[in-house]
C-alpha cells in the first residue's frame, strides 16, 4: 500500500486528507475506503501472483492499483464502476499500471461475467444478501470478499467465512 499512494487517486478537494485512516468522498455518492479497511479486505482476499481479479465498485481505482501490484505482471485486475466520471478519473490514475483496467459496469448486471472467471473478486459496497451472480463468476477454487450485513465475508463456491469486526460501506447497486 505504501508503494501506491492514495493521493493520486483522489479528487483535488480531498487530497489533503489522503493520509488519514478514514473513508473519503470521491463524488457520485462513492467513497475511497479507509486504508485500514482496505488492508483487512486484501489480507482476507489472499491475493497471489498471477491471479485474475475483479474489483466491483472500483471507485477511485486505488484498490485496483494495489491489487495489480499484489498479483504482479502475470496477473490482472479488472475494475467495474457504475459512474462513468469515476471510471474516467481512475483510468487516468491507472495509466501506468499495465495489468489494471477499469470500465463502466453494465447497469443491472453485477460484475463482469463476460470477462470471467476470476480467481478473486473484491466487492467494495455493502449488501445484505450474498450475490450468487458474483459467486458464479469465480473459478472453482476462487474467493470473493465483500461487506455482507455489516461484516466482512470471504465467500467461495463451498461456503463463507466471516472476519471479526463490523464495517460500513456505501450500498451495492
Amino acid at each position: 500500500m505504501d508503494a501506491t499512494p492514495r493521493t493520486q487517486f483522489l479528487p483535488p478537494s480531498v487530497r489533503r486528507s489522503a493520509d488519514e485512516d478514514r473513508a473519503l468522498q470521491i463524488g457520485f455518492g462513492s467513497t475511497c475506503s479507509q486504508p485500514s479497511t482496505v488492508l483487512s479486505m486484501l489480507r482476507f482476499l489472499d491475493l497471489q501472483p498471477g491471479h485474475r481479479v475483479l474489483d466491483v465498485g472500483s471507485g477511485s481505482g486505488w484498490t485496483t492499483a494495489i491489487m495489480a501490484r499484489l498479483v504482479g505482471p502475470d496477473g490482472s485486475v479488472l475494475g467495474v464502476e457504475l459512474e462513468a466520471p469515476l471510471v474516467e478519473r481512475s483510468a487516468v490514475a491507472l495509466r501506468d499500471v499495465p495489468n489494471a483496467e477499469v470500465r463502466v459496469a453494465t447497469k443491472g448486471q453485477l460484475g463482469a461475467p463476460d470477462a470471467g472467471p476470476f480467481d478473486r473478486i473484491l466487492v467494495s459496497a455493502a449488501t445484505s444478501k450474498l450475490p450468487e451472480s458474483l459467486v458464479e463468476q469465480l473459478t472453482p477454487d476462487g474467493a470473493m470478499v465483500l461487506p455482507l450485513a455489516g461484516r466482512l465475508v470471504r465467500a467461495t463456491r463451498e461456503g463463507k467465512e466471516v472476519a471479526p469486526g463490523y464495517y460500513a460501506f456505501v450500498p451495492l447497486r
